[in-house]
């Protein structure tokens, strides 16, 4: 098959190097010219030959990029071609793009990719929503990328449920990373455990916690023993919160998301207002002391090294 791939970032530009090694001809445009195949959206669509079958491009641009690369793809392609977004986009704006490609006749397929950095090593696993025939027509550049083996694909149902299977794919990534988080702090305080980092080894095979993550999580300690060169932020990329927001839609718990969302939300505070609230208060009813910000203990917790 032949595709176009708008966007060759760090995920990008691995996906186009993969369906090549599939054996897959792909048209690359990217803002950046030394890795970009083509000058701009119109080259791109243009050194697509199509023969006979109708041109595809897929869109892995950051979310704010989206809506105007499909309204630009939208005057360059012709009807029956197919459009794939395969960026983090929230699900409800699937329906919508859909309609503006539909009234050129374009047909659109969200895509939910998993893989980061390590797809082009490992393959990705894709999370698709469209109608069954345009996702057939496109299994050959979605088999090139899903990992080998009978997993890593799934037509998760009509548009938007491929980004809705991806959000909460993210969500429960969320819990888990918060998890292996807490556990390391925990292992860290405590004055038992002599190697924390062989200790999480230990857990990669024959236990039920055993991962890909964790097998992350103990490669940044080998790196990186007691996490001392990494500042304790951590950012949020929208489909934890969007997750929290759909299970409030659906009157479904989900306090595990939930509080690794608001764990993050924490990490990027230099001093809780809401703790220095619960000091004041255990002071004003049983005169529990309170430290001061000038008191050299303040906001510096022991951790054991």
């Amino acid at each position: 098959m032949e595709l176009g791939l708008v966007g060759l970032g760090k995920m990008g530009g691995n996906m186009r190097q993969r369906i090549r090694n599939a054996g897959h001809t792909v048209v690359g445009f990217d803002h950046n010219p030394d890795i970009s195949d083509a000058k701009d959206l119109a080259e791109m669509v243009g050194k697509l030959t199509a023969d006979g079958q109708p041109k595809v491009v897929w869109v892995m641009v950051p979310v704010q990029a989206i809506d105007p690369v499909i309204t630009e793809l939208a005057d360059l392609l012709s009807p029956g071609d197919i459009v794939i977004d395969g960026g983090n986009s929230r699900w409800t704006d699937d329906t919508r793009r859909a309609a503006q490609l539909a009234e050129k006749d374009i047909r659109f397929v969200d895509c939910g990719v998993s893989g980061g950095v390590w797809g082009l090593e490992n393959g990705y696993a894709l999370m698709c929503g469209g109608d069954n025939d345009t996702v057939a027509t496109l299994m050959p550049i979605f088999e090139a990328l899903k990992p080998e083996g009978d997993f890593g694909f799934v037509h998760a149902g009509k548009v938007g449920a491929g980004h809705f299977s991806k959000m909460v794919h993210n969500g429960i990534e969320y819990a888990i990373m918060q998890a292996y988080a807490e556990g390391f702090e925990l292992l860290e305080a405590a004055d038992i455990v002599d190697n924390v980092p062989e200790t999480f080894e230990s857990w990669r095979e024959g236990t039920v916690i055993r991962s890909w993550l964790l097998d992350l999580m103990v490669n940044a300690l080998k790196e990186d023993t007691h996490l001392d060169k990494i500042r304790g932020y951590a950012e949020d990329s929208g489909e934890g919160r969007w997750t929290v927001e759909a299970a409030i839609d659906n009157a479904v718990p989900v306090p595990a998301i939930a509080a690794s969302l608001f764990a993050r939300f924490a990490s990027r505070q230099e001093d809780s207002p809401a703790m220095k609230a619960i000091a004041a208060m255990r002071n004003q009813f049983g005169g529990h002391a309170v430290k001061g910000a000038e008191d050299p203990s303040y906001a510096t917790p022991p951790t054991k090294h």
